[in-house]
């Protein structure tokens, strides 16, 4: 789960991505199983569609990634409240969420966004994120082991694509494993944001808590641990203040959980209806870097993220106009033809693949890396491992009803 999944799902439970035409299609059973046809529709009769209610729905690749480069589109907490209070509806998980998060990356526009995410990116390094691949391959391997000594089938969510990224954040933030089930239990309350809201601000609350002493023990004993990193930030110029700190540890430990649970899931879910594409990784798996970038085209975890105009401005011929709400759809960018040749097949050698999935322009997902190189490992052991996995015979899959995220709720197979 990252803040910005969180919010969308706060947003959407209010009812607020509900409107009375094009729109509306996103919110049906049809759409919850293949929502891509409805992006086709969407994308030829009105790419840059405002809805009933006053929300612009953007489908088309160029206009999205015009749009995430815009800084006239924004992220900013305060005017996302206005422009969803401007439309009614109940917003109180939205506004209570992030008024105790805080400014976080995740929620501010340049030039806070640009110091905040400066800071992170000295600590949250590339190299820091490869150096994790032999423990994200020990995860991976104890995770299928304990799967397959409980039986001949498992749910692939339960069993290895959801606690695999929860696990990862905990050793590259120094989590003691003890703490562990703990951390889990707050990711699943606060994960469930739009069902308790009280719930879910409790477990926040506690996390935040638990946080605060983890940084208090790395000032005292620094580690080689991300905390470690992004409290030695604090002696440089354009420090984080203890606030930003804290808020700045919340996203990236929380950033990428739901993301990699989804991109795994998702992904190993396409490769087993595609069985000439599985075969083609099984022959050569040095296919694993492109294949998960097309894995994550084809099927896209975050659909779509949520901007607001801080001023008028024009796209796609039309404009929008200063406080109206664009949801810019990334799935639907990811299957347009205008950028993508055959883009409805799924090819685990596609040249050029410059997909969305993880954003663009400043707020890029600073976890994205690391999300793939969970998926690449992940699904590329599944495929050496068990040769004869396969989708369970009885299994009626069913998907989160969230039109922002692509959620399975379960992933039966057997091996």
């Amino acid at each position: 789960m990252n803040l910005t999944d969180t919010t969308d799902e706060a947003r959407a439970s209010a009812g607020l991505a509900r409107s009375d035409d094009l729109a509306t299609a996103l919110l049906t059973p049809e759409a919850r199983r293949d929502p891509y046809p409805f992006y086709a529709r969407m994308r030829r009769e009105d790419p840059v569609h405002r809805s009933a209610q006053g929300i612009w729905y953007l489908t088309r690749y160029a206009d999205v990634e015009a749009a995430l480069s815009d800084l006239r589109l924004s992220n900013d907490r305060d005017r996302m409240t206005r422009a969803y209070s401007a439309l009614g509806g109940d917003l109180k998980a939205f506004s209570r969420l992030t008024d105790r998060l805080g400014r976080v990356m995740s929620n501010t526009d340049p030039p806070d966004h640009a110091r905040l995410r400066r800071l992170a990116n000295r600590a949250f390094t590339a190299r820091r994120v490869e150096d994790l691949r032999d423990g994200i391959q020990r995860i991976v391997d104890r995770l299928i082991d304990e799967a397959v000594a409980a039986g001949p089938a498992m749910d692939l969510i339960e069993a290895v694509a959801s606690p695999l990224p929860l696990s990862v954040v905990c050793e590259l933030f120094g989590i003691p494993p003890e703490d562990l089930p703990q951390v889990k239990t707050w990711f699943h309350r606060f994960g469930r944001l739009s069902e308790d809201i009280d719930k879910s601000e409790a477990a926040i609350e506690q996390y935040e808590e638990y946080l605060a002493r983890l940084v208090r023990r790395r000032r005292a004993d620094p580690g080689d641990d991300l905390i470690s990193a992004l409290v030695a930030t604090q002696a440089q110029d354009d420090r984080l203040t203890d606030s930003e700190l804290l808020s700045t540890c919340f996203v990236l430990i929380t950033a990428g959980d739901e993301t990699t649970t989804h991109l795994v899931g998702n992904g190993m879910l396409a490769l087993l209806r595609h069985p000439d594409q599985l075969a083609r990784l099984r022959e050569d798996p040095t296919l694993i870097r492109t294949a998960v970038d097309e894995l994550a085209r084809y099927d896209t975890p975050t659909q779509a993220i949520v901007r607001v105009a801080a001023e008028d401005v024009e796209i796609g011929g039309r404009t929008l106009r200063e406080g109206e709400l664009a949801y810019l759809f990334l799935a639907a960018t990811n299957r347009d033809p205008e950028r993508f040749e055959d883009p409805d097949r799924l090819d685990l050698t596609r040249p050029g693949n410059r997909h969305l999935s993880f954003g663009n322009g400043p707020h890029f997902c600073l976890g994205g890396p690391l999300a793939k190189l969970q998926a690449e490992v992940a699904v590329g052991t599944l495929v050496r491992r068990l040769p004869h996995l396969r989708l369970a015979g009885d299994a009626e899959l069913d998907w989160r009803p969230n039109p922002l995220q692509r959620r399975l709720t379960a992933l039966p197979l057997t091996y």
